[in-house]
């Protein structure tokens, strides 16, 4: 079983800085890839980036490019969300996710079957 442990949610100032962990344990091999998702309240969940593993090619999606940085740790099976000049509308859950398979040319698709639990960003103003 896949288990998706996610940390460093919290209040941060426009313009600031955070970043999220995502601790992945329960795979059988490295043959993963890492989805960052969020979601506000009455919208559907959006991609906002992904890790393909196999080769560390990243995307991003245009609301966070510049902004936002997926880095890994291997050996640690742990993934990381760097963000920076954080804004309002940034406020959102955010969460990742773990698939078996990843495109990055059509926005990360991938069979994202497991998830973490989710942790609450706030940017004030």
């Amino acid at each position: 079983e896949v288990q998706l442990v996610e940390s460093g949610g919290g209040l941060v100032q426009a313009g600031g800085s955070l970043r999220l962990s995502c601790a992945a344990s329960g795979f059988t091999s490295d043959d993963y890839h890492i989805g960052w998702f969020r979601q506000t309240p009455g919208n559907e969940r959006e991609i906002i980036s992904c890790l393909d593993r196999s080769d560390g090619v990243t995307w991003y999606a245009d609301s966070v490019k510049g902004r936002f940085a997926v880095s890994s740790a291997n050996p640690e099976h742990t993934v990381y969300l760097q963000m920076n000049s954080l804004k309002p509308e940034d406020t959102a859950v955010y969460y990742c996710a773990a698939s078996n398979w990843m495109i990055i040319a059509t926005m990360c698709a991938g069979n994202f079957a497991s998830w973490g639990q989710g942790t609450q960003v706030t940017v004030s103003s």
